[in-house]
């Protein structure tokens, strides 16, 4: 069965025993073995009800049925199917091995040993620790302790269906279980490649999680729905006619369109600072052809008929995700809107979609391990790289096109401008202030295109709208240079309210009395203060020494000493005149390597954000506690690692601690097995800061036999 096969809607609204029996074996054969373990575990559970009151045994029922949907490991099935015998019954794990064998004992027996390191690492939801820390915490640990993947991945099957389910429980849970399946599990299915399951947690997730933001964006896609569609069909229709023009017969390819996810939406609109109106790439297709070589040609014609953004071309082909992840991406304008366009062979096409899954859908697994070979870097013979790189360019166009205001007033532009370059023309407070316009009076969107002789009317509002997400797809410099100056405006105005945050957490004083400070001494560099820890160093000495003239705080002064320590974690310089124990990089925007960050203080632990997102926003207005932050600035390096592990108990623990006190971070790890309890090798990805292959091996060496070390982070390098 495929992916396209399983109904998330139908899995959600099944209540009875027999519909769900039904529906598995929709998805998968219904062999001896398979209706046997059915059986057994309708027996185990059948004294056991839901919260919802319907029997218990229709979830595992379910989850058997998801995990068939992603593949045809049978004894993955079965491993669904019984996978909270062992936990929520009298049965243990040795009557599992003697009846349903090693493979399925195994699977279960680490399916059972999640929910114990859960127990241990994360916290009770009765807890007012912040969930997030030691969710991070149980993420790291199953990632290092779970030795079959295919744990994992019934594991987030299981996921799945509590989260179509969670209507029953009371509030505080619902958001409970979210929060730790944003942060665990939907990462988690991300790292293994399997983007369906890795969006639908997400998107279930975030409509617990954030129910306000959920419902506007719904909202919008409600109201647009039949805008969407259409201009999504028109599309389709535009790149087919191209194609078949181009010498491609429709057998081909094929065409899939779609809208960004919510959860994704979201992410997009904290991180830039936007409304979702001014999320580029919310729509989407996706096409799909049989030959590497023919991803390419599809690829120079969407960019010869079409404006490509040349900052948003991605080629994931020539050189793969660590997930096996394949796919050229590109972003181009069409008409009224901007589409994003991914292209990929059908057998990318399922990598894509079911990650680790794709590599043993059709074949059956006759041990418990399943070695994972992603996909090599694809060869191409006899293609010029310059021809190739020729059509990928965006195109300065130097023709001129003549557009009309109003009242009939001229003005030139160049080929591709859109309507916001236009309002930039007119004026500089036109272009800040446009919200929206009609062309040749039909009501548009600001990023349509112009044509010759359009006519153009703009509506602005009574305040500066900052678009920092737009810069890319304006084509005129008075546009890109006064949106530029409008968001370094608005992450000033973030930095001037943050200084007083940091300063006053910093000297452990109210936010009013630094304010106060800031007001009577004159600080006209305030907005530094964020971005330069010399200058932050400055204006700490500066005011310790205004305050040590009035006599009230010279004994105060003797006793506290406000001077910053550096904390390196996670790839960040943290300043603090008090403790810090760990990071924690909040999912409500989840700034990437190079973002602008700021950073809040919670006890001892500090939370960074994105500069633009909402929380942090609010989090700010409110005087939160706030420290220094900033990138590390050093070199990562990444590798691969295939050591051969000691036979004797607790060697993969000591080995991996023995990695921390080296200062790696470890990515993902894949223990090889001859038998349930014996560990033969250990292969790893991970990174470090050390460049030197040859003294990082003596290192790793002095601890455990290296069997073969490389660098993995460039393709080109191997």
């Amino acid at each position: 069965m495929g992916l396209s096969q399983i109904d998330i809607e139908k899995v959600k609204h099944m209540h009875d025993v027999e519909s769900a029996s039904a529906y598995l074996f929709s998805q998968i054969e219904s062999t001896d073995i398979l209706i046997k373990a059915l059986e057994y575990s309708k027996e185990a559970h059948k004294t056991q009800f839901r919260k919802s009151g319907e029997p218990y045994v229709i979830h595992p029922i379910l989850v058997a049925s998801i995990v068939s949907s992603i593949t045809a490991d049978e004894s993955m099935a079965i491993a669904a199917l019984l996978h909270d015998v062992v936990e929520d019954t009298d049965i243990n794990i040795e009557e599992i091995l003697e009846i349903f064998g090693k493979d399925v004992a195994h699977l279960v027996e680490g399916l059972t040993k999640i929910d114990t390191i859960r127990d241990s690492e994360l916290s009770s939801s009765t807890s007012n620790e912040k969930l997030v820390v030691s969710a991070l915490s149980f993420r790291k640990m199953l990632l290092a302790s779970i030795a079959d993947v295919r744990v994992l991945v019934v594991k987030l099957c299981d996921r799945l269906h509590n989260m179509l389910t969670l209507d029953a429980l009371p509030d505080y849970k619902q958001e409970r279980i979210s929060e730790e399946t944003l942060v665990v599990y939907a990462p988690i299915a991300h790292r293994l490649g399997i983007s369906f399951l890795k969006n639908i947690l997400e998107d279930l997730s975030f409509g617990y999680l954030f129910k306000e933001e959920k419902h506007h964006i719904d909202n919008y896609l409600d109201t647009n729905y039949h805008a969407i569609e259409q201009k999504l069909h028109d599309f389709k229709e535009q790149i087919t006619k191209i194609l078949v023009q181009n010498g491609f017969c429709e057998d081909d390819f094929e065409i899939l369109s779609r809208v960004k996810h919510c959860y994704s939406i979201y992410l997009k609109m904290q991180r830039k600072g936007v409304g979702i109106d001014e999320v580029l790439d919310l729509l989407a297709v996706r096409i799909l052809t049989d030959d590497p070589v023919k991803c390419y040609k599809i690829l120079g014609l969407i960019h010869l008929n079409f404006q490509p953004l040349s900052s948003r071309f991605k080629d994931y082909i020539a050189i793969a995700k660590d997930n096996g992840y394949q796919t050229i991406h590109t972003s181009v304008f069409s008409k009224t809107a901007i589409f994003e366009v991914q292209i990929r062979t059908f057998e990318m096409h399922k990598t894509a979609e079911l990650g680790v899954a794709a590599h043993w859908k059709y074949k059956s697994c006759e041990n418990s391990h399943i070695k994972l070979d992603w996909l090599d870097n694809l060869q191409y013979q006899n293609e010029s790289i310059e021809d190739f790189y020729a059509l990928i360019k965006n195109d300065l166009y130097s023709e001129d096109i003549a557009i009309f205001s109003p009242d009939g007033d001229v003005f030139t532009l160049p080929r591709g401008a859109v309507v916001l370059d236009y309002a930039y023309a007119v004026h500089t407070e036109v272009g800040n202030k446009a919200n929206t316009c009609l062309v040749n009076k039909s009501k548009v969107s600001l990023l349509t295109e112009l044509h010759n002789g359009d006519i153009i009317k703009i509506n602005t509002s009574d305040e500066i709208i900052t678009r920092c997400s737009w810069i890319d797809a304006v084509k005129t410099s008075k546009a890109t240079t006064n949106m530029k100056l409008n968001c370094n405006n608005r992450i000033k105005d973030i930095n001037n309210k943050s200084s007083i945050n940091i300063v006053s957490t910093a000297m452990n004083l109210n936010t009013v009395r630094i304010e106060e400070w800031f007001d009577e001494n004159g600080c006209d560099k305030r907005s530094h203060i964020p971005c330069d820890i010399d200058h932050l160093r400055y204006v700490i000495a500066k005011y310790t020494a205004e305050i040590s003239k009035n006599s009230r705080f010279k004994g105060f002064l003797s006793k506290h000493r406000f001077k910053l320590k550096l904390y390196k974690m996670s790839g960040l310089e943290i300043y603090s005149t008090t403790n810090i124990s760990d990071v924690v990089f909040d999912y409500c925007c989840h700034p990437k390597s190079g973002d602008e960050i700021v950073a809040f203080l919670d006890k001892s632990k500090v939370h960074v954000h994105h500069k633009m997102c909402k929380q942090a926003s609010e989090m700010i207005e409110n005087k939160s506690k706030m420290v220094f932050v900033k990138w590390e600035k050093q070199n990562i390096y990444k590798y691969h690692l295939i050591a051969s592990l000691h036979n004797e108990k607790g060697a993969l623990a000591d080995f991996l601690t023995y990695l921390v006190k080296l200062n790696i971070d470890i990515l993902s790890i894949e223990l090889g097995k001859e038998d349930i309890d014996y560990i033969k090798y250990c292969e790893l990805e991970f990174e470090s800061v050390e460049n030197n292959l040859n003294s990082l091996r003596k290192k790793i060496e002095q601890n455990i036999k290296v069997i073969q070390l490389n660098r993995a982070d460039d393709a080109y390098k191997n």
